[in-house]
Formats: structure tokens, C-alpha cells, sequence
């Protein structure tokens, strides 16, 4: 699949600059002085802002912690919404960034939804921290930990040859505490009642990874990785690689394709930018 044009997806800047014009007379048919609207009135301006939003943005959201990849989209269409007094408009994101995680999120809006699919394709950059010597039924800190590992015989040098060995096409399982659906639900649905699944794995691709530092233990990394991976289950995975057992304890998400987190705004400015712009 080819790569979107990303340059052209940039975050909408809501921003503009003005200039203040006298306002000349001009007669009308009877001869009769007035002021003509000015060029840049509220109803134009505002007509404006509008056409831009539909006519599609990709907007670069620095997701918060806790916060759901909707609760962006429902917090955003939100104050298009209320601004522009609309019963309707499109808003959707291009990749499931988990609450725990924090980083970037593609928000597209008006007709760049239609561009979801293209950009879910990306690979996608992640840091963070696995921590070594437990786990937990999601595989990070959304449940608590379940079983407990030793660690004495980690080594650094084994934990550098581990995600060496990581790197390379494979398969893998994704967690029961995931969106994937089973039967007609998602796998967290059927976790969360107790029911067993059978789970198929998915081909996915480890890129690069690295090890940032080795602090026992808490163990921090860089991963490139493939659509459709989970880093949940890579530090599962890890885990078992080390004889012992892993869960992911932080996660942010640093680049989709060649977009990065470094561009992305926050949610409460974007929507302030949005709020403030000049009528």
C-alpha cells in the first residue's frame, strides 16, 4: 500500500493573523450611502472555518493519560459541534492508542475520515518501560499482578540478545484484554466475565528495537512495529524469552509513519485554538 501524502496532513491550525481596513462608502442603486459588510465578518469567517473542517484535516493529538482514543474523538466533534452550531460531523481516529498510553493519536476530521484505513496501515514507534519479574492478566497496569518470577539469572547482555532476537516478521497473540473480536465480541468482553477463548495469532512485524537502559526492574526500550502488534504482549512475550515474566508499566507512542508525537498538540489546546479563533 502506498504511504498517504503526510505532508499534506497536518495538524489544523486555527490560528490566523488580522488586519484592521477602513471601510470605504459605496452608493447603492438609489444613490443612498452605506457601509458594506467587510470582507472578513463573523458570517464569513465563520463559513470559512467551517469549509476547511469539512473539507478534511488530520489533526495531531498528544493523547493524555487515562483518556480513550474516543474520548479524543467525542471530546473534539464535541466542540465543532457547540462552535459551529451543528447537529452532525465527522470525526474519527486512525489507531487505538490504549488509556494507559499516552502519545500520538491521528485524529481525522470532515472528509479525511475517509483516509482512516491509509494511515491505520503505518508502522507505528513506541518507548517505554517493561517491568520484569511479574505479570498481570492484561499484560500491563490495567489489572493487578497475578504471579510473581524470578529474576536473578537476567542478565543485561541477555536482555539485549533477547530483543535481538525479537527483531523479524512473526506471529503473535493478542491479549484477552484487547479490542479484537471473538465470536461477535471483543476479547476484554469475554475476560471480563471469565469465559475462555480461543485466540488466533496475527502476523505482525518487529522492525527495530531497542533497549534504552536496563534498571532492574524496569527494563526502558524503543520499538518500530508493524500494524496490528501489540506491545502488551511483546512484554508478555519478553518476559517468557528471559525465563521469568513481564507486564508493559508505561507506554507512549512516538511516531505513526513519518507523523511525530514532537508535532502533536494536546486536546485542551487544540480545542482552546478552536474556541479562540477570531470571528
Amino acid at each position: 500500500m502506498d504511504q498517504p501524502n503526510q505532508k499534506s496532513a497536518l495538524r489544523y491550525n486555527f490560528a490566523h493573523t488580522s488586519q484592521n481596513h477602513s471601510v470605504p462608502e459605496s452608493e447603492t442603486k438609489n444613490g443612498a450611502k452605506q457601509r458594506p459588510e467587510p470582507e472578513g465578518n463573523g458570517i464569513t469567517n465563520r463559513k470559512s472555518e467551517i469549509e476547511r473542517l469539512r473539507k478534511g484535516q488530520v489533526v495531531l493529538i498528544d493523547k493524555p493519560l487515562d483518556w480513550t482514543s474516543f474520548d479524543v474523538v467525542n471530546k473534539m466533534r464535541y466542540a465543532i459541534l457547540k462552535k459551529f452550531n451543528l447537529k452532525k460531523f465527522k470525526v474519527g481516529h486512525a489507531g487505538t492508542l490504549d488509556p494507559l498510553a499516552t502519545g500520538l493519536l491521528l485524529v481525522c476530521v470532515g472528509k479525511a475520515t475517509k483516509t482512516i484505513n491509509q494511515y491505520q496501515g503505518l508502522d507505528k514507534e513506541y518507548t517505554g518501560t517493561f517491568y520484569i519479574g511479574a505479570t498481570t492478566p492484561s499484560y500491563d497496569l490495567e489489572t493487578t499482578v497475578n504471579e510473581h518470577f524470578t529474576t536473578d539469572h537476567i542478565t543485561t547482555e541477555m536482555i539485549l540478545e533477547t530483543a535481538r532476537n525479537f527483531i523479524g516478521k512473526q506471529q503473535q497473540l493478542p491479549p484477552i484484554f484487547s479490542a479484537v473480536k471473538k465470536n461477535g465480541k471483543k476479547l476484554y468482553e469475554h475476560a471480563r466475565k471469565g469465559e475462555n477463548v480461543e485466540i488466533k495469532p496475527r502476523d505482525i512485524e518487529i522492525k527495530e528495537f531497542e533497549i534504552l537502559s536496563v534498571d532492574m526492574p524496569e527494563v526502558a526500550f524503543r520499538v518500530k512495529v508493524s500494524k496490528g502488534t501489540y506491545i502488551r504482549s511483546l512484554a508478555f512475550d519478553f518476559g517468557r524469552a528471559l525465563q521469568s515474566g513481564a507486564y508493559l508499566s508505561s507506554l507512549r507512542r512516538t511516531k505513526i509513519g513519518n507523523f511525530d508525537v514532537n508535532d502533536a498538540i494536546s486536546i485542551n489546546d487544540w480545542i482552546h485554538n478552536l474556541n479562540n479563533e477570531e470571528a
